[in-house]
């Protein structure tokens, strides 16, 4: 009898252990479903950040070689045409949720290399459908740093300031202002 009650108590712990462990492989199931998706989420995130950083990056660089391509002294300097360095050598700061850039890339040409150094700020509206979109930046700063190779006595490095012909014409005095508070 004693022997019949020992069989029955060892057949019915494994079958309660057997719901147990089951429970605990459902439980875990889960909780790998939902820790795996959360690592796919962040992963798209980022992979989603990169490709509007890199959207960004090649919409001012190719804004500025066109302004570079027509700036005369740059021209002078390194050749045309003036081409684009790698991508993983360029540095993007982007601020202001993505209004403004501030952007450094290299440029080489037949005479020479330099370095790109820009800040701009996107106009038009911010909308999510403007990732599938380029968008018009507006370059406020530019200024390039060229290094033209030659003879031991002839190399040079010299800055070059593009950014005085993208500023608009500086605003003059109200003439109507004036007159206005002379007459009081």
């Amino acid at each position: 009898m004693l022997g019949r009650r020992f069989i029955s108590f060892l057949r019915r712990s494994p079958s309660t252990s057997e719901k147990v462990v089951a429970e605990e492989g459902k439980a875990k199931t889960w909780g790998l479903r939902i820790v795996s998706g959360t690592l796919i989420c962040l992963t798209g995130g980022v992979a989603l950040s990169a490709l509007d950083d890199l959207s960004i990056y090649h919409s001012c660089s190719s804004k500025t070689l066109e302004k570079a391509s027509k700036n005369k002294t740059i021209i002078d300097a390194i050749g045309e045409p003036v081409v684009r360095g790698p991508w993983y050598n360029a540095s993007l700061a982007v601020a202001h949720q993505r209004k403004s850039v501030s952007c450094t890339f290299p440029v080489s040409g037949p005479q020479g290399t330099g370095i790109f150094q820009l800040k701009a700020v996107r106009n038009g509206e911010d909308k999510w459908s403007s990732f599938l979109r380029p968008s018009d930046w507006e370059i406020l700063i530019m200024e390039a740093l060229v290094h033209v190779p030659g003879n031991e006595e002839k190399q040079q490095t010299f800055r070059i300031r593009v950014s005085d012909d993208l500023l608009p014409p500086a605003s003059n005095a109200c003439t109507d202002c004036a007159s206005r508070e002379d007459m009081t």
